[in-house]
């Protein structure tokens, strides 16, 4: 994408108090995909950082690695650790990034970008648990803490923890196709694209109790995503009202009923434009939008392109 190496380049940058977890999520999710990245991890210094647990942990490189990057992956730290203002080794390190490299944060990470007016003027995401800190100290981000991760073109922001699994998924199927991003997902046995938000893992009042779900629904729905749903057939085959069932779709999913059905058409779409020879309005009926144009909108809203582009670049070969 950036660099004329046969493998794209992440670097991986690991400042004081990373979550151990979140440092491994990009060598794991990049480094199952058949050799198409090579993943490299620095510090600001060189030196070894202190994670957020009882050990240390030495990188084999320096921040001069920035400079090579194709990506670079920014991860979380203990929210303890998030200074006020950037710490000028931290700024002097994100100064390396070419202009032109793909810059993805993990979890609190966003904050390290904001300070370093990344963010500014763009939507991004965190945690849910530190997005009112997040947006006291950075109003001028589009924060939306109701997102697992946030593409904002070349920059990218993520959510809580395994969020971080999502955004780098999602790298890898923006580059290369759902075909590679989902052979990745299988290896690392995680889910190749999750639906909902951060709301399903919000803490939230227990639910009366005998309480119904909304997931067979949503299994339902996604069998019959060609026809013209409503929130009132979805309600219906839930057996709920509609108000009641908006509300719960929520809280479980972390989107309203009618976005989650565009972005599941999207999904589908996205794979028939990979996988399949069908014209777009051909593909448009079979996810359930009523024209091509109404395909090519959502599309181009979700992921930037037409779905022309969309399988020029990622049609499985046949």
């Amino acid at each position: 994408m950036h660099g004329k190496r046969s493998a794209e380049r992440v670097v991986v940058l690991a400042l004081d108090g990373v979550y151990p977890f979140e440092l491994g999520i990009p060598a794991r999710i990049f480094g199952a995909a058949d050799d198409r990245y090579e993943v490299l991890t620095c510090t600001v210094d060189g030196k070894p950082v202190r994670a957020n647990a009882d050990f240390s942990i030495a990188v084999d490189h320096g921040p001069d690695i920035l400079a090579t990057a194709d990506t670079v992956v920014v991860v979380s730290v203990t929210p303890s650790r998030i200074p006020a203002e950037l710490p000028p080794e931290v700024a002097a390190a994100l100064a390396m990034i070419r202009p032109d490299a793909r810059i993805v944060s993990i979890c609190t990470a966003a904050f390290v970008l904001a300070a370093a007016g990344l963010l500014d003027g763009r939507r991004a995401t965190t945690h849910w648990q530190v997005a009112d800190r997040f947006r006291a100290m950075y109003p001028q981000v589009d924060l939306d803490p109701d997102v697992l991760f946030v593409d904002d073109g070349r920059i990218l922001t993520s959510a809580g923890a395994a969020s971080g699994v999502d955004v780098c998924l999602h790298v890898v199927r923006t580059d290369h196709g759902s075909e590679l991003a989902n052979k990745v997902a299988r290896r690392c046995v995680v889910p190749p694209f999750r639906d909902g938000g951060q709301a399903q893992y919000i803490e939230q009042p227990v639910p009366e109790s005998g309480a119904a779900s909304t997931a067979a629904t949503r299994a339902w729905a996604l069998e019959h995503l060609d026809e013209p749903l409503t929130l009132t057939d979805l309600a219906g085959h839930a057996r709920m009202s509609l108000r009641t069932f908006a509300r719960r779709f929520n809280e479980e999913v972390g989107l309203s009923p009618g976005r989650w059905l565009i972005q599941q058409r999207v999904v589908r779409a996205r794979h028939l434009l990979e996988s399949s020879d069908l014209s777009v309005d051909r593909i448009a009926g079979q996810v359930g939008f009523a024209t091509g144009a109404s395909l090519r909108q959502h599309l181009h809203a979700a992921i930037g392109v037409s779905p022309q582009a969309y399988r020029r670049t990622f049609q499985t070969a046949r």
